[in-house]
């Protein structure tokens, strides 16, 4: 494992960091005995950093537990985070922090960052509210050692909230698809620029530059890079020195060997001049079929209709990727085409409870009329009253 030094610190973190948002798990919940298998393989190979928030459904729970049966809190860095938009008051700041504290069993966190931050009005509210007061208070008594914040907006919006606060560090999402997309590449360098560590989410775009389209992935082949869709994607992002660590969210063990792996070579300028033209032909290619820019991250649910709106996305997407046929064939799986009541993007109310909490400012409501238009057809609902009738039989 390579390490970075978080300069205002001094800490030396884990070039890879684990996301604990997407833990193993299924409709019940968190699959607990899987989650401490891969936290603790994890711990074994040198991954000291991990990042959990207050919305992650039973994710601070869980690590807490973890964390705590196999005596290792004092052992690793814990990173969660205020959900700012669901603060009304002062009085919330407290609140959810206790009860974050109670749940990751501990008496302090070590880096604590105001949550999906998308515009600097969100930020100056917080600063009604007293925010710096209470951050000096929290710091003064041991009970956050870092602050930062978590950042879903506009390029200018992340200068603003640089130049706002003295921040110990933040954390942006990046890849080589976003490279000019909210922080980008020169909110990246202005961090830097400021010694303030940046800490990478979304290095793979929420799986995207994991399965990559037939075109983009027969580019990676020619080019023998020896490395997967995936480990070349997280390579990029180690390959600049103004990254501190990067986050992937491993639910499987297979992924957690390759990235541990990786990050035994997880240095700045890693990369060859081959490799980096080898990521600029295989952005080409896949730009020309990401239409719709959704990580999957789910915040935008639970939908009112019980529309599944990221499924909806991705099955449309993979319409450009992998064929219209193929797109389809997944829409009907994801919106429950052959179950007692289906869910399909033309059941959108146009409510817009979706769109408020979206992280990529994607308008939800107009991209769900899109996907209707590519991937429902006419005669669907006859198909399906068939089809259920042979079910039935």
């Amino acid at each position: 494992m390579q390490y970075r030094k978080d300069s205002r610190s001094g800490n030396e973190l884990s070039a890879l960091g684990f996301g604990c948002m997407r833990f193993p798990g299924g409709a019940v919940g968190i699959d607990k005995e899987k989650t401490e298998k891969l936290l603790l393989r994890a711990f074994e190979g040198g991954v000291n950093y991990y990042d959990t928030a207050y919305t992650y459904s039973g994710s601070e729970k869980v690590l807490g537990e973890i964390l705590e049966k196999n005596g290792l809190r004092e052992k690793v860095y814990i990173a969660t985070k205020l959900p700012q938009a669901m603060c009304a008051g002062a009085s919330d700041f407290d609140r959810y922090f206790n009860i974050q504290k109670q749940r990751l069993r501990t008496g302090y966190v070590d880096y604590y960052l105001i949550h999906n931050i998308t515009d600097f009005a969100e930020w100056e509210k917080l600063i009604n509210f007293g925010i710096n007061e209470w951050i000096s208070a929290k710091k003064g008594n041991g009970e956050i050692h870092q602050i930062g914040f978590s950042f879903h907006g506009p390029q200018h919006d992340f200068v603003k909230m640089l130049d706002a606060y003295d921040w110990d560090f933040a954390q942006i999402q990046y890849n080589y698809i976003n490279t000019r997309y909210q922080a980008g590449t020169e909110g990246l360098r202005y961090a830097a620029g400021k010694g303030i560590p940046v800490i990478v989410m979304e290095p793979l775009l929420g799986g995207k530059l994991s399965n990559l389209s037939r075109e983009a992935a027969a580019v990676l082949q020619k080019a023998q890079t020896g490395f997967t869709a995936s480990g070349l994607a997280l390579k990029w992002i180690w390959n600049d020195p103004g990254v501190t660590l990067l986050l992937s969210g491993m639910n499987r063990g297979d992924q957690l060997e390759e990235n541990l792996k990786l990050a035994e070579t997880a240095l700045p300028g890693n990369l060859t001049e081959a490799e980096l033209k080898t990521i600029e032909d295989i952005k080409t290619v896949f730009n020309k079929n990401f239409k719709i820019p959704c990580t999957s991250c789910n915040y935008c649910m639970p939908c009112p209709r019980k529309i599944n709106i990221s499924d909806c996305f991705e099955a449309y997407n993979n319409s450009f990727a992998f064929g219209r046929g193929a797109g389809m064939f997944q829409y009907l799986s994801s919106t429950g085409f052959l179950s007692e009541v289906p869910h399909f993007a033309r059941d959108c109310a146009q409510c817009g409870e979706c769109e408020s909490r979206c992280p990529q400012q994607i308008e939800i409501r107009k991209q769900l009329k899109i996907v209707r238009r590519r991937l429902e057809f006419p005669g669907m609902k006859v198909l399906r009253s068939l089809a259920m009738k042979i079910i039935r039989r």
